[in-house]
């Protein structure tokens, strides 16, 4: 008797997990909250362009501080967007995600 005959008849090939395209999956945030969130990306986006058409200005102490939570929310907006739309919220767990 053959060796490998054993082996195809009582084994099964473990089935890949279907990919997605740089992991995205929407099973986490969707509906109003994927607007949401991708409409405060966007806006935040624009609020730091706007801040960088600004050449001159008499006190620049409100517009530096602009340019900070404008850019700080971008990036936080798009690290959530980004940790809810790809595969990291599996990675690291829900518990993990929900206190960062």
């Amino acid at each position: 008797m053959e060796v490998g005959a054993v082996y195809n008849e009582t084994t099964e090939p473990q089935a890949k997990p279907p990919r997605r395209p740089f992991g995205c999956t929407l099973r986490h945030l969707w509906g109003w909250r994927l607007l949401t969130k991708a409409l405060q990306v966007i806006l935040s986006l624009l609020a730091v362009i706007c801040e960088e058409i600004v050449e001159d200005c008499i006190t620049c102490g409100g517009l530096y501080f602009f340019e900070f939570t404008s850019c700080s929310a971008f990036l936080l907006s798009l690290l959530i967007l980004c940790v809810y739309c790809t595969d990291v919220y599996e990675t690291f767990g829900e518990d993990k995600v929900q206190t960062l």
